[in-house]
């Protein structure tokens, strides 16, 4: 695998709009109804993470996963979003790979690299939020490790209502 995992900078904020608004198009055809998927948009997405690099969050940190130079990949970890579990809990926020790399070891490498840089700050255990309709991503986690934990949300986004669990792994 000839690919580069690295933090993200600034400069990738187009590469990782581009990265999740096709993957979302493309792996949540079918869960989501089309006409969002559709509306999604790349510029909005480029200003969004221009921002997030710009200004991190804390000890949050994105790493990106790069071939010939283009983003193919990007996860972001961090300190946990639910204040009600200890403070040694980070959480997996995002991680997305191109269509054209998925099964090919680069969200594997991204949530090595994820991982690493929890544990390297403290943290014991980890968790994520997915879509309850998500089989192949759902199973994808539980293979690295990660359990149900149970909580459920729903996640409203305009007009759709995203149904959620939450997994969590030890470090």
């Amino acid at each position: 695998m000839d690919i580069h995992i690295r933090p993200a900078e600034v400069k990738d904020a187009k590469g990782i709009a581009i990265v999740q608004t096709e993957t979302w198009q493309h792996a949540y055809a079918g869960q989501i109804p089309d006409e969002y998927l559709q509306a999604l948009s790349v510029p909005e997405k480029i200003t969004k993470w221009q921002e997030i690099l710009s200004h991190p969050k804390g000890n949050a940190q994105t790493f990106v996963a790069e071939k010939d130079g283009q983003v193919v990949g990007f996860c972001s970890v961090g300190p946990r979003r639910d204040t009600v579990l200890p403070e040694t809990t980070g959480e997996l926020w995002a991680i997305y790979v191109d269509k054209n790399h998925m099964r090919g070891g680069v969200g594997s490498a991204l949530w090595e690299r994820g991982k690493t840089y929890l544990k390297e700050n403290g943290y014991t255990q980890a968790t994520l939020w997915v879509l309850m309709s998500n089989a192949k991503t759902r199973k994808w986690y539980e293979s690295k490790g990660w359990r149900v934990e149970g909580k459920t949300l729903i996640d409203k986004k305009s007009s759709v209502e995203l149904h959620e669990i939450r997994y969590i792994i030890d470090l």
